[in-house]
């Protein structure tokens, strides 16, 4: 008999040890966070060192471990990313990593001629995330004390959700009763549809028969595990106890199967409900905020409506009581900003929300080739948009190779797919002028190029810098290394428009439309529309000097892009002041997921997988350029808007969204540095690398494009360059010096707008 009470004794011992360590934890929190970390220090690398005397060229390979702080139970989350601060007059860049993939992405972010990107290229452990964003993962299964209920995403959901989804529960109800045999389902649906008409702090609960005799054995325990169908440690609720002392509960589902009220309610109730819920389910996920009412209905499709009836009971918990039942679901707020931080498998959830219209865009674009289901202006906006996400896969896969690669390769994937997305529409555009002979789609593609250096220059910096400024008070970036942005902008930009400026020292000035208001001809004329034609008489001064003028430049550009990147990236990489190394784990054991022996991380994206993203994106990108070429004559023949505001700002902009948010993401970390970095390196590949390919491409084959510019944006590049390089000298910024960029450059989309259309279009 002593034999076997010790046992028991021994158990209950355990499982109240079990609830005191739980009964610590704060109920708000994920439970996920709570599992023991103590197995493996979560390794922080300090990486740069300040260098006195003048340093070598050369990179050194050493890490410093700075953040190896455990405490009992486990250790506290390190905070990783760029820490800029000032040690004498230069700036020293720390980096705190998590592994070593991600320590590259990092530190590829400093070097010239690297897309700057700002998401995780590897999986992050939960319990080095915040309590805002641990929450964003939960699967609402979990109790924790409720707040105020009565919110304004609440009530947004009754409006929106609620009141028909109870509805159509209230008439599935209806039918089951009318069935007669489904009369428990009718139950059922009553009470879910009470349910889901204001689901906030309440409880779908499902009893155990294990659970009860727990509960006659132990009558103070309070720790029962979840049923869990995964190997993985999944959300429980403060009833449930830790993972770590597993207990299984084996379903009792064979009545369920054998009753004739079950395929009743399969084939009348469950079919409509699925239909109501997955409408409910995509269009709480494509609002993103709402993504808590996407699970929710997800988590009734997939788990409620499966379940025999009886096991399925909904009270209103203030606080966990008792053991005999497991959540299965509870939520409180069916609206939270931050889900703009959620992703999928790396991929934030916008750019997934978005793949569908690239898909439905491409399908309706090339089908209705008529026009006459979707006007062509709809398809026009819904071509320029499915740009933004095809823009964000093509960047997340340059990140994910570079980071997984040496430098050389890194530098080829930069080099070729970092232009892609523009170089896409502005030969598609090319191309469809030339077959069309008109100048018009030539000049569009000109006004694209100055409305990407306009925006990269002067918004980018400028919104960033305002952003960051509300944030932080005043901001330091490394002002050496920004000078030599300016200087290779400073280069890029007089070289592309050299031509232009000798076209005008040389070329003559033809008018159209002249007139005197005098009888005598030889009086003062009146002329409209001047411009500098290379055709005709002055067809000797372009083919002679101006044409060997271009391609001289079209060589002389890449090649000062090249020793920029010797510069900064070899002989002077001292400038950045930052080391990068291997990344080794200090610590043996068994690491959290996420982690990985060796500090190498799980990356989200293979190199393998990430290759073949970026392909499929740009030939889709290639698509999306074509629609909207070809959509795109009908706005500029009907629209009262310049063709060149439609140029600067919509083709120009849209492909660099993703930078934006990247910029401005940098900036609000404290790391304006990487933010002024964004624009700069776009700007200079627009002038470096992109319109020298289009002069080779035209060389090969001729579609007329000429690097000549007209006079408004040959001017305002030169005064956007100026103003942006007496912002960035003295190595500081606020948000009043991005309210100065930002107002310069409204004022120049302004000029665009009320500018009259190029004589070609």
């Amino acid at each position: 008999m002593s034999n076997t009470k010790a046992p028991i004794v021994d158990t209950e011992r355990r499982r109240r040890r079990s609830t005191a360590e739980s009964s610590d934890t704060q109920w708000d929190h994920d439970p996920r966070v709570y599992r023991r970390t103590s197995q493996c220090d979560r390794l922080c690398v300090d990486i740069g060192s300040h260098v006195a005397e003048t340093p070598s060229p050369d990179v050194s390979h050493q890490y410093t471990p700075k953040c190896l702080s455990a405490h009992k139970g486990g250790t506290t989350p390190c905070h990783y990313g760029e820490e800029v601060w000032q040690d004498g007059s230069s700036l020293r860049t720390t980096i705190r990593a998590e592994n070593e993939v991600e320590a590259n992405k990092l530190a590829n972010n400093y070097r010239f001629g690297f897309r700057k990107w700002k998401s995780h290229v590897t999986e992050r452990p939960i319990e080095d995330r915040s309590d805002i964003v641990r929450e964003l993962y939960s699967e609402l299964n979990f109790v924790r004390p409720q707040g105020s209920l009565i919110t304004c995403g609440n009530i947004a959901y009754l409006i929106l959700f609620g009141w028909w989804i109870s509805l159509a529960y209230l008439l599935v109800c209806v039918l089951m009763f009318l069935t007669i045999i489904g009369v428990p389902y009718g139950k059922l649906c009553w009470k879910l549809s009470c349910y889901f008409l204001w689901p906030f702090g309440k409880s779908i609960l499902k009893p155990r028969s294990l659970v009860r005799r727990c509960c006659v054995k132990f009558p103070h325990c309070e720790a029962i595990p979840e049923e869990s169908d995964s190997k993985e440690v999944k959300e429980s609720t403060p009833l449930l106890m830790p993972p770590s002392v597993p207990i299984e509960v084996p379903p009792q589902r064979t009545r369920y199967w054998c009753r004739v009220s079950t395929y009743v309610w399969l084939l009348l109730g469950y079919p409509l409900l699925g239909l109501i819920h997955s409408l409910a389910c995509f269009l709480s996920w494509i609002l993103v905020f709402t993504i808590p009412v996407a699970k929710m209905n997800a988590r009734t499709l997939a788990i409620i409506l499966l379940m025999p009836p009886e096991d399925v009971h909904i009270h209103r918990l203030k606080k966990p009581q008792g053991c005999d039942s497991q959540v299965l679901l509870c939520c409180y707020h069916a609206f939270n900003w931050y889900y703009y931080k959620y992703t999928l498998d790396g991929i934030n959830v916008f750019a997934v929300n978005l793949l569908p219209l690239v898909i439905t865009t491409l399908v309706v674009g090339y089908v209705d080739t008529e026009n006459q289901f979707v006007s062509s202006e709809a398809k026009f906006a819904a071509a320029v948009s499915s740009i933004i996400p095809l823009s964000y896969y093509i960047g997340m896969g340059i990140a994910s190779i570079s980071a997984q690669s040496n430098f050389a390769v890194g530098a080829v994937v930069n080099a070729t797919f970092g232009s892609i997305t523009e170089m896409t529409f502005y030969i598609t555009a090319l191309l469809r002028g030339h077959k069309a002979g008109t100048k018009c789609y030539e000049e569009i593609v000109k006004a694209a190029l100055t409305g990407t250096l306009l925006g990269c220059i002067l918004f980018i910096p400028g919104i960033s810098m305002i952003i960051g400024g509300f944030k932080h008070r005043e901001q330091r970036f490394n002002s050496r290394s920004a000078g030599v942005s300016s200087a290779l902008l400073f280069i890029s930009v007089g070289g592309v428009f050299a031509p232009t400026l000798f076209s005008k020292a040389y070329g003559s000035l033809v008018c159209a439309g002249c007139s005197s208001s005098q009888a005598n001809t030889s009086g003062p004329f009146t002329c409209m529309d001047c411009h500098y034609d290379m055709s005709g008489s002055n067809e000797p001064l372009y083919l002679r000097h101006i044409e060997p003028l271009v391609y001289t430049i079209s060589v002389l550009l890449p090649s000062a892009y090249l020793i920029g990147l010797i510069f900064t990236l070899k002989t002077h990489s001292h400038i950045y002041d930052i080391q990068v190394s291997d990344v080794h784990d200090h610590h043996q054991g068994q690491c959290p997921p996420g982690g990985a022996s060796g500090g190498h991380g799980t990356v989200h994206w293979s190199r393998l997988r990430a290759l073949s993203v970026l392909i499929m994106a740009t030939l889709l990108m290639a698509a999306c350029a074509d629609l909207t070429t070809e959509h795109i004559k009908p706005i500029l023949d009907h629209s009262s808007i310049s063709q060149y505001f439609i140029g600067v700002t919509v083709l120009a902009m849209v492909p660099e969204i993703p930078e934006i948010f990247n910029g401005i993401q940098f900036a609000l970390q404290n790391n304006i540095s990487l933010s002024l970095e964004v624009g700069n390196c776009i700007a200079v590949q627009v002038c470096m690398i992109q319109i020298p390919l289009l002069i080779l491409f035209n060389t090969f084959y001729d579609v007329g494009f000429v690097l000549l510019f007209s006079d408004l944006h040959l001017w305002a590049s030169i005064f956007s360059v100026i103003v942006v390089n007496y912002i960035f000298m003295d190595g500081k910024s606020d948000y009043f010096q991005g309210t100065a960029l930002v107002v310069v450059y409204l004022i120049l989309l302004a000029l665009y707008f009320f500018a009259p259309s190029p004589h070609t279009c």
